[in-house]
């Protein structure tokens, strides 16, 4: 998957995330809309306190700790151990200079493809976070409301 991909999913699953966390709230028990209010406003400040997590108030999103780069973002040292190998198998056509050079831009493209993928993977961890979170805010609101005689989908 290319990274314009995994920035196009990303993105996708951001936006859809908020439809897919709406709640619909009937009061089954003829609850006014004044005590509607005052009940969802109760339950959501208990929900908050259940899950620890409160919707209007996301967590940032954190930047994995990146490990260290060049200026071209690839781990130090990746060129050189590329120019090793490289050099080592160029020698044996006779190429041991073709080789070297090859063989540090074949590692420093690999490098920077692992650096890419471990800091996409990173960010997918958090969003999955934040999906659970967000989940367990909604499951205790629900149960709140429906305690206090409400029809939550």
């Amino acid at each position: 998957m290319s990274i314009r991909s995994a920035w196009l999913l990303a993105l996708a699953a951001a936006t859809v995330a908020p439809v897919a966390a709406q709640q619909f709230v009937y009061p089954a028990k003829g609850q006014s809309p004044e005590q509607q209010k005052k009940d969802e406003a109760a339950c959501y400040t208990w929900a908050v306190e259940q899950s620890k997590y409160d919707p209007a108030k996301p967590p940032p999103q954190q930047q994995a700790a990146k490990p260290p780069t060049t200026a071209t973002g690839t781990t130090p040292g990746a060129g050189v151990r590329g120019a090793v190998v490289g050099g080592a198998v160029g020698a044996i056509g006779g190429e041991a200079g073709a080789g070297a050079a090859a063989g540090a831009v074949v590692a420093r493209s690999h490098s920077r493809r692992e650096n890419a993928a471990a800091s996409q993977q990173a960010q997918q961890q958090q969003q999955a976070g934040n999906q659970q979170q967000q989940a367990a805010f909604n499951k205790a609101r629900a149960a709140c409301l429906e305690g206090r005689g409400y029809s939550v989908k």
